[in-house]
């Protein structure tokens, strides 16, 4: 699994794989009641570093998670054996313009953060299999009365008959809702734990327990 994600301004851009545990309560210094995500970030390695002068962009290859080796396909396993680091599960790339200031092999931790930032989590939100336009768009439905026979929560007409004789592309239509790449911008890093390589969000991240998720430098910041 390959993902290359784009900051959209030239700051350097801090970035960490973890995976989500699941939402839990914590209190403040001021008595209020914090809701807070649970990640765990593992040992993250740069894997690949990518230059200007060979790739034509400057970013980072980031990987994390345990791989037995005979899951390995040959390139990957040569991929990972130039960077001197074991095979790995996931794997990230991030634009960044100081990918040269990091080396192959490099371990990055949970100290790559600090409580009080804000970041950007990347994951992949739930599947909710087939739905329809009322819980997928958001629409109001048809009239529950005055004629309206078993139309309740039909989308209506989706386009006319002779011209243009065809639906077009992109039309709100029913189908499977979910199970795509989600970002949720400016969440705070509520409480960082080096002890254990957990890192609380505040508030709720994209995907279900156990999903990979990306953390990295808000883009748009606070």
């Amino acid at each position: 699994m390959v993902k290359n994600i784009q900051a959209a301004d030239p700051k350097p851009v801090k970035a960490l794989l973890g995976t989500k545990l699941g939402m839990t309560q914590v209190w403040d210094e001021n008595a209020n009641l914090i809701p807070v995500t649970v990640v765990r970030v593992g040992k993250n390695v740069v894997t690949q570093v990518r230059t200007t002068e060979v790739d034509g962009y400057e970013a980072l290859q980031i990987a994390s998670g345990e791989l037995k080796k005979k899951h390995v396909t040959k390139p990957l396993a040569g991929h990972f054996a130039k960077a001197g680091v074991e095979p790995r599960r996931h794997v990230a790339e991030i634009r960044t313009p100081d990918a040269r200031e990091y080396t192959l092999g490099q371990e990055l931790g949970v100290d790559t953060f600090e409580a009080g930032q804000h970041i950007d989590v990347v994951g992949k939100s739930k599947g909710k299999g087939f739905a329809g336009v009322m819980k997928r768009h958001g629409f109001a439905g048809v009239s529950a009365s005055h004629g309206a026979h078993r139309n309740h929560r039909k989308p209506g007409s989706v386009g006319a008959c002779s011209t243009p004789s065809r639906v077009f592309r992109g039309m709100r239509m029913a189908g499977r809702m979910g199970n795509a790449r989600v970002t949720t911008q400016n969440l705070t890093i509520h409480a960082i734990d080096t002890e254990n390589d957990l890192i609380l969000v505040k508030g709720a991240i994209p995907g279900n327990r156990g999903g990979v998720v990306v953390l990295r430098t808000a883009v748009k910041g606070a």
